[in-house]
C-alpha cells in the first residue's frame, strides 16, 4: 500500500513556526486524501488539516488562519506539508499524517513531536 514517513516537529517558543512534512512512498497513485492529526496528551487524536485529490482544503477552527496544509506530488512519492505559523502552547501535541486510498485504505505515518513553550 503507501508508506508515510513524518519530519519536521521540535520545540519551539510560542509565535514561532516550524513544518512538517510527510512523504508518502508506494501506491500514490490511489490517494485521495491526506491530512494531518494530531493528539495532545490524555486527549482524543483530532483532524488539523487536510487536503484531496483536486486541491480541497480544510481546517479545524483553532488552527485556521495559522496552519496551512499543501501537497506536491511525483511520480513515485507524495508529500504533504503542514506549514504552522504563531505556535500556541496548546499546540503540542503529536502530529500524525494519515492518507486514504481508493479501496479504501488508511496509512498512517509514526507521529512527529511538536513542543509549544509559553
Amino acid at each position: 500500500q503507501v508508506q508515510l514517513v513524518e519530519s519536521g516537529g521540535g520545540l519551539v517558543q510560542a509565535g514561532e513556526s516550524l513544518r512538517l512534512s510527510c512523504v508518502a512512498s508506494g501506491r500514490v497513485f490511489s490517494i485521495y486524501f491526506m491530512g494531518w492529526y494530531r493528539q495532545a496528551l490524555g486527549k482524543e487524536r483530532e483532524l488539523v488539516a487536510s487536503i484531496r485529490v483536486g486541491g480541497d482544503t480544510d481546517y479545524a477552527d483553532s488552527v485556521k488562519g495559522r496552519f496551512a496544509i499543501s501537497r506536491d506530488s511525483t511520480k513515485d512519492t507524495d508529500t504533504v506539508y503542514l506549514q504552522m505559523n504563531d505556535l500556541k502552547p496548546e499546540d503540542t501535541a503529536v502530529y500524525y499524517c494519515k492518507c486514504v486510498t481508493y479501496g479504501p485504505y488508511e496509512s498512517w505515518g509514526q507521529g512527529t513531536q511538536v513542543t509549544v513553550s509559553s
